[in-house]
């Protein structure tokens, strides 16, 4: 059985199927490749890697509420008891029932 080097390990993914194209000034462009250089990866891991990084972060936060101790309870309460309906949301039902 070969070892597999870490460079090795850290750049094999799934074929790539699908692309995307950006434009991005030189000096960005220049400080990308420099990074991906740095970490021992090609231009294209490091960017996916990065891009898929972050967009795991965003929709992980985008996914998840966190509330604080005050806010929980008030949720809570609101869920195990609710307010009795206002005129405004009894007309809105009756309106709702009339034309269904």
């Amino acid at each position: 059985m070969l070892a597999t080097s870490n460079r090795e390990a850290r750049t094999r993914r799934p074929k790539a199927e699908e692309r995307i194209d950006a434009r991005l000034p030189a000096a960005t462009k220049q400080l990308i490749e420099r990074a991906a250089l740095i970490t021992g990866v090609t231009t294209s891991d490091f960017i996916i890697s990065k891009a898929y990084e972050a967009a795991t972060t965003v929709v992980h936060e985008y996914d998840t509420w966190t509330l604080s101790r005050r806010d929980s309870k008030a949720f809570i309460d609101a869920l195990l008891n609710p307010p009795e309906p206002n005129e405004a949301l009894k007309a809105a039902a009756a309106r709702y029932k009339a034309h269904r």
